[in-house]
């Protein structure tokens, strides 16, 4: 079982009312208790793309409902919490930053991980960045995510046998939110697959965070869309209005 944590709804979605650090301790706690129960359980995070898709892909809204835990990775949520809900989310958990947390916590107490996502290039050195950072962190295995069929099948098979208490899973939405939903019932020794998104690229040096201050902002998303202007352009300038109308319309 997940913690007893307030949730706030906010876009039409129940958000853990939880700080980084105890989001952090409760993934290590839920990881250790879970391990070879079943099914592992599903912890991801929404922002304001999320929200959009789900008020337009009802596919969207029944993977991320199904989930333990959702986190909220983007500031724009925490400032519409303070006015427009009855209680305030305290603060944006990001997964680039949640990741640092559990990872430090995970070295004291033995919590091993798997990480399982982005190409072939990154996800080594996203591993190799981990290694170093966390020298006594039991890392025991990883692989890129671009697996299908039988290699994808003997993925799985191989995670579980690994029995890792937290299953790192940056596939990007809505696949890594699919792959729970396909796999998770053959995943039984794994205590928590927490969705992850871009993480990799960040951990390999590949993508770059905002700024401070644009973090805090909200304003994260512009930071990303002048990096990467031709891609995310028109996917931002579809979404956002959609998202602060789901925020203003569908937040408690």
């Amino acid at each position: 079982m997940v913690a007893a944590v307030p949730t706030v709804t906010v876009g039409g979605f129940s958000v853990s009312a939880a700080d980084r650090q105890t989001a952090a301790t409760m993934m290590i706690r839920a990881a250790s208790e879970r391990a070879g129960a079943g099914r592992p359980l599903y912890f991801t995070s929404i922002n304001g793309e999320v929200i959009a898709r789900a008020r337009v892909e009802p596919d969207i809204e029944t993977l991320f409902s199904a989930a333990d835990q959702i986190l909220a990775d983007g500031q724009p949520l925490v400032l519409a919490s303070r006015w427009l809900c009855r209680d305030r989310l305290p603060e944006r958990v990001a997964t680039t930053d949640l990741f640092h947390d559990v990872a430090r916590l995970a070295e004291q107490t033995g919590t091993t991980f798997y990480m399982l996502g982005a190409d072939e290039e990154e996800n080594p050195k996203a591993v190799a960045a981990v290694r170093a950072a966390y020298p006594k962190l039991r890392l025991v295995g990883h692989s890129h995510g671009f697996l299908k069929g039988a290699a994808l099948e003997e993925k799985v098979d191989e995670i579980n046998r690994l029995a890792p208490d937290i299953l790192w899973l940056g596939l990007g939405v809505p696949l890594e939110q699919r792959f729970v939903r396909t796999f998770s019932n053959r995943l039984g020794n794994v205590g928590v697959i927490k969705t992850s998104g871009g993480l990799f690229n960040f951990l390999s040096g590949k993508n770059s965070r905002a700024p401070s201050w644009m973090q805090k902002a909200g304003f994260e998303w512009l930071w990303r869309l002048l990096l990467e202007p031709r891609r995310l352009f028109w996917r931002y300038l579809t979404t956002n209005p959609r998202a602060l109308y789901a925020i203003l319309r569908y937040s408690e």
